[in-house]
């Protein structure tokens, strides 16, 4: 299996399985002189780990993540610096339980990658599912660390964050939103109001056995203009491929997206006017990006996350000889695998802006 590298300048490759000893990545073009340490990294690991409430899945996994290499310090530093050399970092697997999986051996879920992955390689680990598991994220979530990291260090101004903005059929009302009350409720929601309906909504899923998607909207504030390029390297491009690479993403939107297709030119033209040095845009419809570039306007991203496959209804499928036959899925699973996407989404934004940096870094000397 090739393709587990993603990245130009800031490049990562992850690897891993859910139910394998460790999963983790190499970081390679990380600049050097960077403050890193390995406690950086473990608060975006926090956010995402599984078991932190009824309403995801109850594996319970630590995820400490130890860092292998790139870096040094010695008694006349005060600080552990990033050296220039691949960052390797290690997530150790504590709490699989492969026998839940026994019963699908041989058969295919339906809605999941079991057929597709054993149609192209003629092996499937039906066992978490191995690379096509949500627990491969944890790789991205760990290296969108490091580029939070690389970040900071160009921009002294930069703001990302995600939140959830629909699950299922619930959604939120954008005039309460608020930006504290992510860290506060279990579903990363920032409209107060919604959380305990969703509560309500999604304890009902849950004990129906079934799952249900969400939204997950992610924003970065405090990027300069000029970071992307045409024709094919195009930043909305990149950032819509790194979204769209993540499990059980189905929909990617770059601004207002698919409801700019109902309006009119005039409204959907960002208007400008004159600024302190730079334009003042009356609007961001564009999500802070024209013709693949950054606008220095804020960058929004949004993605819609499916339905977990595993569940404990019944569905009809086929087995490895082509029978048709029932499964139901037991073990422990996300009812709605789009809570724990966010801090993922926020991850694999990071990636493809430090990558970006470096890139526009590296063309204009900027």
């Amino acid at each position: 299996m090739s393709h587990n590298s993603f990245g130009h300048l800031f490049r990562v490759t992850t690897f891993g399985e859910s139910h394998g000893p460790a999963l983790g990545c190499v970081v390679d073009g990380c600049p050097p002189g960077i403050p890193l340490a390995e406690s950086d990294i473990q608060a975006d690991l926090d956010r995402r780990k599984p078991g932190q409430s009824k309403f995801v899945t109850q594996r319970k996994e630590p995820d400490r993540v130890r860092i292998l290499s790139g870096v040094f310090r010695d008694d006349r530093m005060e600080q552990q610096l990033t050296t220039g050399t691949p960052i390797a970092l290690l997530i150790e697997n504590v709490d699989a339980r492969s026998k839940d999986y026994s019963d699908i051996r041989d058969k295919f879920r339906p809605g999941h990658a079991d057929y597709t992955y054993w149609a192209k390689y003629g092996v499937r680990d039906y066992k978490g599912s191995g690379r096509a598991s949500a627990r491969e994220t944890a790789a991205r979530v760990a290296a969108g660390a490091v580029a939070r990291k690389v970040l900071t260090s160009l921009y002294k101004n930069i703001r990302l964050r995600g939140a959830l903005i629909q699950m299922g059929t619930q959604g939120i009302e954008r005039k309460r939103w608020n930006w504290d009350e992510v860290a506060k409720n279990p579903f990363f929601c920032p409209d107060p109001k919604a959380v305990d309906p969703w509560t309500e909504y999604l304890e009902g899923i849950r004990k129906k056995g079934s799952s249900c998607g969400a939204v997950v909207e992610v924003v970065a504030e405090g990027i300069p203009a000029g970071l992307g390029a045409p024709v094919y390297g195009k930043l909305d491009a990149d950032l819509a491929a790194a979204l769209m690479s993540i499990n059980a993403v189905k929909g990617v939107e770059i601004g207002d997206g698919f409801a700019t297709a109902a309006l009119s030119g005039e409204d959907n033209a960002d208007e400008m006017r004159k600024g302190r040095g730079k334009p003042k845009f009356l609007s961001n419809h564009a999500g802070g990006i024209l013709g693949g570039i950054s606008s220095g306007q804020a960058i929004v991203a949004r993605f819609a996350v499916k339905p977990t496959s595993s569940i404990l209804t019944t569905r009809r499928t086929v087995d490895l000889d082509g029978n048709e036959t029932e499964i139901v899925t037991k073990g422990r699973h996300d009812p709605c695998v789009g809570i724990r996407a966010v801090p993922v989404g926020e991850a694999m934004m990071a990636l493809v802006l430090a990558d970006h940096a470096l890139r526009h870094r590296g063309q204009t000397g900027n």
